[in-house]
């Protein structure tokens, strides 16, 4: 569109838009997990939960390799919850062998209060909370506090674009590929080029609808199979 005397195409107009409130620790609470705060009290479980000698390959496309004592990943978590760039979440099911106890964590990163993004960054999951309806109800609970509680128009998944989990994951949970940042990062010593994925705004309605039917108890058997696939209930 155009306006008054200017001639260059420009963006939609954005009415009363106003920076956005900044994401603060807050607990998330769903029917089948809570996310919550990451504190050092989650530390032990979160070293039982995804630092085992089998568990080297949930770590391959983190920043750092798997932390094989409880110090080594202290200090790591304690660095993510030190960086002002960073609300970073503990992920507790509610159901299943870990039931209250710490399986995963997940971060707000890339935080811009004047444009209303936010990205979900350094998720880990344990591999009890992996396929898990718990694991999408704690990423549900972080989009929709983002999009319903704090207004924000964009919000961003990024991965390795090896990492072929993560982006399953993404395609399946509703974002859109945008593209590939190529050198983006070093990892690990490592080069890595960044697949980009986001949901906006004006697609979240339908993004939300579609998590919160296939979240539904209806939804699953009495053994907590799934009746009907994510993927199936967005199309």
């Amino acid at each position: 569109m155009t306006t008054g005397d200017q001639v260059q195409p420009v963006g939609a107009p954005v009415p009363g838009w106003e920076p956005r409130p900044r994401p603060e620790p807050a607990v998330l609470a769903g029917r089948y997990v809570e996310v919550r705060p990451l504190t050092s009290a989650h530390y032990a479980d979160l070293f039982a939960a995804t630092c085992g000698e089998d568990d080297g390959d949930l770590w391959t496309y983190r920043p750092v390799p798997r932390p094989t004592t409880l110090p080594t990943l202290w200090m790591h978590l304690a660095g993510l919850l030190e960086s002002p760039d960073l609300v970073t979440f503990a992920l507790v099911p509610l159901e299943g062998e870990r039931s209250g106890r710490a399986t995963g964590v997940a971060s707000y990163a890339r935080i811009e209060e004047a444009h209303g993004q936010v990205e979900v960054a350094g998720v880990l999951l344990g591999r009890t909370l992996q396929r898990t309806r718990a694991a999408t109800e704690a990423i549900h609970l972080l989009m929709r506090h983002a999009f319903d509680d704090l207004g924000y128009r964009r919000f961003e998944w990024k991965c390795d674009s090896l990492n072929e989990p993560s982006r399953r994951a993404a395609a399946r949970l509703g974002f859109v590929a945008e593209g590939r940042f190529r050198h983006h990062m070093v990892t690990q010593g490592r080069s890595r080029d960044t697949d980009w994925f986001s949901v906006t705004d004006d697609e979240w309605p339908a993004v939300r609808s579609a998590h919160e039917a296939w979240l539904a108890p209806s939804n699953f058997d009495d053994d907590g199979v799934q009746r009907t696939a994510l993927s199936a209930v967005g199309a």
